[in-house]
């Protein structure tokens, strides 16, 4: 091997084998998460002293277009590429032996460009390491297979299952519904070996050909660069299958949506201990993270809830509880306290969608319990029974989300005012984009009856 593959994870080694890279995927995350970058001969790769992007991969919509740039003229500078190879994963998929690296992203004095969704999560995780602390998450992925769909005007179905029938809703749990899909998961777990991941399960949900993956709690950069990556490997599966998955919070109607619930722990670096429990007892750091999810949730919306379709999510019945209340086993609460040990012990964020960035949607649920933890922020009392009424202070649309997000300013210093501006923007364009649209509904109800 040469020196640049010496620096790469095990199972990046394992893969290569005693043969030889042909190709390299430089990328890097774009606001929707997309894998943004260039591919490029590995004999090229290990030559190159830089890598090159320019600045407005960071201000284009989901749709292609270009957003304003609020930070100045939009002059498309090149941002530098610097590889972790310790984010390098096999790309099992393709043709020839090819390898993705994940780049950081810096400017030309070596500064970290603060619109990276990346270099957000790396700025507040590098907060708590100013207190001392070390956050650990445990991401949950929901996502639907579905039948291909080339014409955007049909509606999205279930996939044809292995008995010949399409997928079943009202299946949670189901292995004989996972099993109609078999070989999909079977390439899941393919993949993810061949990648170095660890599964920590895999389940049946709610919907009609809707599938749950868990993932080993860890480090937050980490496991953010881990969906990253299987967003990409599940479509990959899917589509060696003759379906595709999607990410979209709601992309059957009448069906449940898709979240990333999130897990929260903090360990102290000295003590090596969880800082939200005291022996068996919570601790006031646990409730005063607790606080400020309550407090700075509302204004992260715009983060966790990202497009339109986000909010189809967010309605009653549909197992997505629309609210910022927490209780302990409580699935009806946004903020759910699952049953664990004291040394386990965790807050589960249940607001974010499976269709935001994980680098930010992490950022965002630890960013506002930072400012708890800061701020030593109260959270309301426990809810013990069923709640399932709306929490008014939960924007129900892009539009709101921003505004919230535009005039919080503790949330926006901890994510970086710069990069929230870029956010906006991109965000004000895809929801302006969106009301140009008219829907089949508007027209079947009001074109001949108003």
């Amino acid at each position: 091997m040469s020196d640049w593959t010496q620096k790469l994870p095990q199972a990046a080694r394992d893969y290569i084998g005693t043969g030889r890279v042909d190709e390299v995927e430089c990328i890097v995350s774009d606001l929707a998460g997309v894998a943004r970058g260039k591919a490029m001969p590995a004999s090229k790769f290990a030559k190159q002293k830089s890598f090159f992007l320019p600045n407005s991969i960071f201000l284009q919509t989901i749709t292609g277009e270009w957003a304003d740039n609020p930070l100045g003229d939009f002059t498309e500078p090149d941002m530098i590429l610097i590889p972790d190879f310790s984010a390098a994963v096999a790309a099992p998929w393709a043709a020839s032996p090819t390898l993705q690296v994940i780049h950081d992203v810096v400017d030309d004095a070596g500064r970290m460009v603060p619109t990276a969704p990346r270099n957000v999560l790396k700025r507040v995780v590098e907060l708590y390491d100013a207190q001392g602390w070390k956050p650990v998450v445990a991401p949950e992925m929901e996502f639907f297979l579905v039948a291909r769909n080339i014409d955007p005007n049909l509606p999205v179905i279930p996939p044809m299952g292995r008995s010949g029938r399409r997928a079943a809703a009202k299946q949670a749990y189901s292995l004989s519904a996972v099993d109609e899909y078999g070989r999909v998961i079977d390439d899941i777990y393919e993949f993810a070996e061949a990648q170095g991941f660890e599964i920590d399960g895999i389940l049946q949900e709610g919907g009609s050909g809707q599938i749950e993956i868990n993932l080993a709690h860890g480090d937050p950069i980490e496991l953010a660069d881990q969906i990253f990556f299987f967003k990409r490997l599940i479509r990959e599966a899917a589509l060696r299958q003759d379906c595709y998955a999607t990410f979209m919070a709601k992309p059957i109607e009448g069906e449940p949506g898709s979240a990333m619930h999130i897990h929260h722990s903090i360990v102290s670096k000295d003590s090596g201990k969880n800082i939200f429990s005291d022996g068996r007892k919570e601790t006031p750091a646990f409730l005063h993270f607790i606080g400020g999810m309550q407090k700075y949730l509302p204004a992260a919306i715009a983060l966790l809830a990202p497009y339109v379709n986000s909010y189809r999510r967010y309605v009653p019945g549909f197992a997505a509880p629309i609210n910022v209340e927490w209780g302990r086993d409580n699935r009806t609460t946004g903020l759910r306290v699952p049953v664990s040990t004291a040394s386990a012990r965790r807050v589960e964020n249940r607001l974010a969608g499976m269709d935001c960035n994980p680098y930010l949607g992490i950022a965002a649920s630890l960013a506002c319990g930072y400012l708890g933890l800061m701020e030593k922020t109260e959270p309301r009392p426990e809810r013990t029974i069923e709640f399932t009424a709306n929490d008014d202070d939960i924007p129900l649309n892009l539009g709101d989300a921003l505004d919230l997000l535009a005039d919080c300013a503790p949330l926006q210093e901890v994510l970086s005012p710069d990069f929230c501006k870029v956010y906006e923007s991109v965000k004000r364009d895809e929801f302006k984009e969106f009301q140009q649209v008219i829907s089949p509904w508007e027209r079947e109800h009001l074109l001949l009856n108003v």
